[in-house]
């Protein structure tokens, strides 16, 4: 049971039960009335802001309100204490066996731990990754690319239907450059002294893509004009490179369902059908932008423009469709391909961007609520750039792609799961330092040992009670013992803690931010290792007591119930949790 959740029915019961009586006026709003755990725990358990956000509109005192209303929590059967604090916040302290009955429910359900029905199967689109298909991803393309999947895997953790996709920007200026560098590698394939020349990449990952050329089409590419082999050239750059960064991908953990095109975008017709649809709304027209004031814009030019009325949307000017040559921008095709994806069935739309493209948020905002009517609604989620680190000091490592820290130099130092979490120990929009020496450091400091040492302790203590005779260590078992011996401060906070776990989840995945997950994991193995420190220093609070079975199965099933919320936390995360620590 969401405790939460469950406490939010019983306020809305309580306020229906008020205006019933004529206490309260009937049809009152109540979709900001929350429960929420207190900011200061020592208030109790749970808190309510119902008489301070329904006070003014059914003309009473918020006191005054709170007062009626902890009238008829009290008489909640879990309920023990409710105290009115300040202008009218309300805070209840509960029964304990109502906190310990979430143990059960958790052995029970197993890592599918802090599952929710919130999302009620709505499709939504979280678009990340989406790199130029140039090269091997590099390390700016970690965040972004951890980060939408543990969003992806927050929101169906919810009960939303995710579509994963990548938009491959496979148009514009970038891809000529990269099928002239691939050319010259099938020159070099073919036995040619080639030099680079500056704008064209250098990269060696490009030199398989030569040799393939070669053995394909042998030395007829080289006797053909720049006309005839640069298609041939690109699209077997494109293939090959798309096929470099799902390999890339795939490192991490990371797999798309859709791969959509933007050449393919274009070929469809799609652009024009979607200025045409802007054009029948009146929101295209001819004009001249200002210059825009202490800084470089893409769109501007001081000549007459076609222009989107982007400013109708929130936006802090119009924005250019053509450039001077007759060529769309690269808004015009965004604008189409986020069409797309509303006439595909997504209303709620996720992009997740690299810190450079800030600046594009408003337009594209602008321009989903144009050409859906308002009927769909995007968030960008910007990820800050990663500075890495060893031993505190900035740190290069080999550049072998050329110019950049691959993916791969990451992964491979230091593995996957110690990649994804810490990508998730900042909020995305912070600037996120990555220090190779202290991400290995066996901790505190280090979150993700934190929690994986968590993981791992509690599988020793259940193996070390196979071996001391507790012979039943099933999930059914464990449920089954006796949860009111389990009365510490300690173990309490442990409980309570647990008891949060789907509302955290559910929190995370209403505020787009899988890092909550991370936070949430490092606070319970923090708890978790208290207890265990206080067990060392408290014999009589040891996991494990020969003299006592029903306490020690108690005492198991907690920490069971423990291993399965940090295993299902970890799962949201993209990361496989550790029995053993080596």
């Amino acid at each position: 049971m969401n405790i939460f959740r469950h406490f939010e029915e019983r306020v809305e019961a309580a306020l229906a039960s008020l205006a019933a009586e004529g206490a309260l006026p009937a049809g009152l709003d109540t979709s900001r009335v929350a429960v929420e755990p207190p900011r200061d725990p020592s208030h109790g358990d749970l808190s309510t802001n119902a008489a301070m956000v329904l006070a003014k509109p059914a003309g009473l005192n918020p006191r005054a309100l709170a007062e009626k209303l902890a009238a008829k929590l009290k008489a909640e059967p879990s309920v023990t204490e409710v105290a009115i604090a300040g202008p009218g916040f309300i805070n209840l302290r509960l029964n304990d066996d109502i906190w310990r009955a979430g143990i059960p429910e958790i052995l029970r359900a197993g890592v599918g731990a802090g599952s929710s029905d919130l999302g009620a199967g709505e499709a939504v689109n979280v678009e990340y990754v989406s790199a130029n298909p140039t090269g091997p991803m590099h390390v700016g393309h970690v965040r972004g690319a951890v980060f939408g999947d543990a969003l992806a895997n927050l929101l169906e953790k919810v009960g939303y239907r995710v579509c994963r996709e990548y938009y491959i920007n496979d148009a514009g200026g970038q891809i000529e450059v990269l099928a002239r560098s691939a050319f010259l590698r099938y020159r070099e394939a073919l036995g040619e002294t080639i030099t680079i020349p500056e704008g064209l990449y250098p990269g060696d990952y490009l030199k398989p893509v030569g040799q393939a050329l070669k053995a394909e089409h042998g030395p007829a590419l080289a006797q053909m004009d720049e006309a005839q082999w640069l298609p041939i050239v690109r699209d077997t750059a494109i293939d090959a490179m798309m096929e470099l960064i799902r390999g890339d991908l795939s490192v991490l953990g990371i797999t798309h369902e859709v791969f959509y095109s933007e050449r393919a975008l274009h070929k469809s017709g799609a652009v024009e059908k979607t200025l045409k649809l802007l054009e029948d709304k009146g929101l295209i027209y001819t004009g001249v932008l200002e210059a825009p004031k202490g800084e470089q814009s893409d769109d501007w030019e001081a000549r007459p423009q076609t222009l989107f009325r982007s400013t109708q949307f929130g936006d802090d000017t119009d924005r250019a469709l053509k450039k001077s040559d007759g060529s769309w921008t690269y808004f015009a095709p965004d604008i189409a391909y986020h069409l797309d994806k509303y006439n595909r069935g997504y209303r709620t739309l996720i992009d997740v961007w690299g810190a450079d493209h800030s600046g594009y948020i408003k337009r594209v905002k602008a321009a989903v609520a144009a050409v859906t009517d308002g009927k769909a609604e995007i968030d960008v989620k910007v990820c800050q750039l990663v500075r890495l680190f060893r031993n505190g000091e900035p740190f290069k490592m080999s550049k072998r792609a050329g110019d950049f820290i691959t993916l791969r130099d990451v992964v491979d130092e230091v593995g996957k799961g110690v990649t994804r979490f810490m990508m998730l120990t900042r909020k995305n929009d912070a600037p996120l330092d990555f220090d190779f020496a202290k991400v290995m450091e066996q901790s505190r400091d280090n979150p993700v040992f934190y929690v994986q040492y968590a993981h791992a302790r509690i599988h020793s203590v259940l193996r070390n009670a196979k071996e001391a005779g507790v012979a039943d260590l099933s999930d059914g078992a464990l449920a089954g013992a006796d949860l009111s011996l389990l009365k510490d401060e300690a173990e309490l906070g442990l409980i309570k803690l647990m008891g949060a776990f789907t509302r955290s989840v559910e929190q995370a995945a209403l505020a787009h931010e899988p890092h909550r997950i991370a936070f949430y994991l490092y606070d319970l193995a923090s708890a978790f290792h208290g207890l265990w420190n206080k067990g060392k220093d408290e014999p009589g609070l040891r996991f494990i007591i020969a003299e006592d079975r029903n306490v020690t199965l108690a005492r198991l099933a907690l920490i069971r119930a423990a291993a399965y919320v940090i295993a299902a936390g970890l799962e949201i995360l993209g990361v496989e949790p550790a029995e053993e620590m080596r």
